[in-house]
């Protein structure tokens, strides 16, 4: 005889697999017929995953909960580093192009050096070996400018490579040609050959500016950590030169520079990720040259340089080179620090600000020299002359960056480089005819004379109108 439904006995409802229950439910099935008094009940399942709805009771009726924040959040988000530098190095792959460009760039204060000591060393003549590497500089500053055009069009990693085999195969050849001593000729044009080497610092600061774009405050840290690199590197460099050259022989110095070159220009090109992408030319785009303010500021760039040759000559022969690792250590530092501050709102008056406060500094070593300090009042005076020179060129580099158009970025800064270069050039041949015909406290009036004039120009070629319309 068939039960009806009503008739027939309800069981309780078997609990879910991985369901927390309500501690008011029973933890398991009620004992059903047979089974023993007192026995234990039937285990309870594990808790739920996180994912598992949780149940309760409404109304004497089974219902899901809304769940509450899950028990294992997962792994925890961290926080961005605080330190600007520290945020800097943390954007993907900045930490890898970077250690490339500072192996490329640790030769750009090798190389020179080594080339002067291995000449002279060969030929007795410091004459020949200075005449050498100034036709190395004025030819880096002709080649130089296309280089970075080249690089604007065809990208990084397919022009940096090919030009940087061809200066290593002009240091190369400038070896072979000292060693078996070749005529003088061969020297200039060996020399010459390396004037392909790309501006890595340049590229470096392109990639900065690629995937900064927009951000100022991250754009002030690179640049400031660019310069500061610079000063790093030119303050190594020559001490890694004369350490190699002396202590193996000669042309360990030059060989070295040209290894590590070729090696960081491969590491750095093979970062494809952070290369800023070739923007495709419809038309003739005019030179950087034509950009509003640019020609006022290579003009500035140009006087700047001179205050680096003319303090260079002019220490040297009062007090030797290694006094000059103070000046350099000073403008990192003062580099690094400066980067760590909030950007300016308005760039060119910090960059007459900056000039001033050089032109400032510039006449402490002018005064130490006079009054015949001590070499470390002199040292001191130094450190903090340099103090101002790395912040000018950070803020100048940022007006550059400004000023040239997006896919002129790599030739716009290449320009001002070279501007620089010149600069260290004209510095140095007029700080060391002073030197010679007047001495060398005298002659600490050039560094001084050339920031006064950087200030003069930027003042003068960039009324205040037009410097905030920049």
């Amino acid at each position: 005889m068939p039960i009806s439904p009503a008739a027939r006995p309800e069981t309780p409802p078997r609990p879910a697999p991985h369901v927390l229950t309500d501690p008011a439910l029973p933890a398991g099935p009620a004992p059903g017929p047979g089974a023993r008094p007192g026995a234990a009940p039937r285990p309870v399942r594990a808790p739920a995953p996180p994912s598992t709805a949780l149940l309760t009771t409404s109304g004497g009726q089974l219902v899901a909960a809304p769940r509450s924040a899950p028990t294992d959040a997962g792994p925890r988000r961290t926080r961005p580093p605080s330190h600007p530098y520290l945020r800097l190095l943390a954007t993907p792959g900045a930490r890898a192009f970077t250690a490339g460009n500072l192996i490329a760039r640790l030769p750009m204060g090798m190389l020179s050096v080594s080339a002067v000591i291995m000449i002279a060393g060969s030929r007795g003549s410091y004459a020949l070996a200075g005449a050498v590497t100034a036709t190395g500089l004025a030819a880096t500053a002709v080649v130089a400018p296309f280089t970075a055009r080249l690089v604007d069009r065809f990208g990084q990693a397919r022009v940096a490579v090919p030009a940087t085999a061809l200066a290593v195969l002009g240091s190369l050849a400038l070896v072979l040609c000292v060693h078996h001593d070749a005529p003088a000729w061969t020297l200039f044009a060996a020399y010459a050959a390396t004037a392909t080497t790309p501006n890595t610092g340049g590229m470096s600061r392109a990639r900065w500016a690629h995937l900064h774009r927009g951000d100022p405050a991250a754009l002030h840290t690179a640049n400031s950590f660019e310069q500061a690199a610079d000063e790093l590197c030119f303050m190594l460099g020559p001490v890694l030169a004369a350490t190699l050259c002396g202590a193996l022989f000669p042309e360990a110095g030059t060989l070295a520079g040209a290894a590590l070159l070729m090696t960081g220009v491969l590491i750095f090109a093979a970062q494809r990720a952070t290369e800023p992408p070739v923007t495709p030319r419809t038309k003739t785009v005019a030179s950087p040259l034509r950009a509003p303010g640019m020609p006022a500021l290579l003009a500035v760039f140009l006087a700047t340089g001179a205050v680096f040759g003319a303090l260079e000559v002019v220490s040297i022969a009062h007090a030797g080179g290694a006094i000059l690792a103070l000046q350099a250590s000073g403008s990192c530092v003062a580099g690094l620090l400066y980067g760590s501050l909030r950007p300016a709102r308005n760039v060119p008056l910090r960059l007459l600000l900056c000039l001033a406060a050089m032109t400032a500094l510039m006449s402490l070593p002018l005064l130490a020299a006079t009054a015949s300090a001590a070499l470390p009042v002199l040292a001191l005076c130094l450190l903090l002359a340099g103090a101002a020179t790395a912040p000018t060129m950070v803020t100048g580099m940022t007006l550059v960056q400004r000023a040239t158009l997006p896919e002129q970025l790599n030739e716009g800064m290449t320009l001002s480089v070279t501007a620089l270069l010149g600069g260290v050039a004209a510095g140095a041949a007029a700080g060391g005819r002073l030197v010679e015909h007047a001495g060398t406290v005298p002659g600490y009036a050039v560094p001084l004379s050339a920031a006064a004039l950087a200030l003069a120009v930027a003042a003068a070629g960039f009324g205040y109108d037009r410097w905030r319309r920049t």
